[in-house]
């Protein structure tokens, strides 16, 4: 079966378009909080098929764009140190630290390498014990189970040179900080891919805290747009509360194998996300059972204090408070081959979604 004849299909599409022009009442702002949505959004050009009252905004939804500037800077620092091998996801490779990157600290030397499995850095640490493997766990709660099967494998099979350096981070805190900094938000646009390991739950309490409707949305446009119209009519009737409109793979409990793998590895922690700061218990480390795995306590590294790019507006996008075409830098010195910002780097950053499909 060809899926794109169902989720791409262009009457269902217009049908849907219709319905929402023929529901919307009021100006909404809708935020995702999906890097996959930020790229589906522009790509399928969607924000500009809505009516004007509705304006879409982009969230901390790309992983590589809320990790701190502190993280990358003590990554870096980590690769200038001969014993260390660093692993990690492509795009965080290209993150611009305060004075480098990882890309060119690659370049300069540094024993870097990207994966695209944990297993991949397991691996890695097998065929080089002379080394110490720092696996660079950043993502939402999509990657998180990767990691701790990871963990669970090297404790198993007592791995001494495995370490993980956790920048994982939980969505529903910083959803609820969002609303609470005062950045108007009429409904959120929910991850799916997060929801099929969390489940549809845990954004319960952010829908009946806020009184905000939550649609949890697949990616191809026609999810995109039923998402929409589903947020629009709860508004109209002002109800709250979580739907699922990503039923075919999304359940109210999620994946409980996974989460039961996480919850052994890991705990709640304060974690800071750039542009918006400290938010209590939006991150995950390693607990106490995986110290010895855990990079940050196994080699404590003091650091200069990381600074933010000048003129980088990437905080601000991140917040739904600017749009990136605000930036003086984005198009000019900012583009996905000289990135400034983090947002400029990944698929999913709001920054480069814009700039690759020239949206404006």
């Amino acid at each position: 079966m060809n899926f794109n004849n169902i989720y791409r299909n262009k009457e269902l599409a217009i049908q849907l378009i219709k319905k929402i022009q023929e529901a919307t009442k009021k100006p909404v702002q809708l935020m995702e909080v999906c890097g996959g949505h930020t790229m589906a959004i522009r790509k399928f050009g969607i924000n500009t098929l809505l009516p004007a009252e509705i304006e879409l905004i982009s969230g901390p939804g790309c992983p590589i764009c809320v990790t701190g500037q502190e993280y990358v800077d003590t990554l870096i620092e980590y690769s200038r140190q001969s014993d260390k091998i660093i692993v990690t996801y492509g795009d965080l490779i290209r993150v611009p630290g305060t004075c480098s990157s990882l890309d060119k600290e690659k370049a300069a030397g540094a024993d870097i390498r990207i994966i695209y499995s944990t297993s991949e850095a397991l691996d890695i640490a097998h065929k080089n014990p002379q080394k110490n493997i720092i696996f660079a766990a950043i993502g939402f709660e999509t990657t998180t189970p990767a990691t701790a099967i990871a963990l669970l494998q090297a404790k198993k099979e007592t791995i001494k040179n495995f370490y993980v350096y956790s920048a994982h981070k939980i969505m529903p805190p910083v959803m609820h900080a969002l609303v609470e900094d005062g950045i108007k938000i009429d409904g959120y646009i929910g991850p799916g891919h997060v929801c099929t390991i969390t489940g549809s739950m845990i954004f319960t309490h952010v829908a009946e805290k806020h009184k905000l409707p939550i649609v949890i949305s697949g990616f191809e446009p026609t999810d995109i747009l039923e998402s929409i119209l589903r947020l629009i009519c709860l508004i109209n009737e002002n109800k709250f509360g979580v739907d699922i409109q990503y039923r075919r793979l999304v359940k109210e409990a999620g994946n409980l194998k996974a989460q039961q793998m996480v919850q052994e590895v890991f705990e709640p922690c304060n974690d800071y996300w750039r542009g918006i700061g400290n938010i209590p218990m939006s991150g995950l480390k390693l607990k106490k059972e995986f110290a010895k795995f855990d990079a940050s306590l196994c080699f404590p590294i003091d650091i200069p204090k990381s600074i933010e790019p000048v003129g980088c507006i990437c905080g601000q996008i991140l917040k739904g408070l600017k749009k990136p075409n605000e930036c003086k830098l984005f198009g000019t010195l900012c583009s996905p081959i000289n990135p400034i910002g983090a947002c400029m780097v990944s698929p999913e950053g709001t920054c480069n979604s814009l700039y690759k499909y020239l949206i404006l």
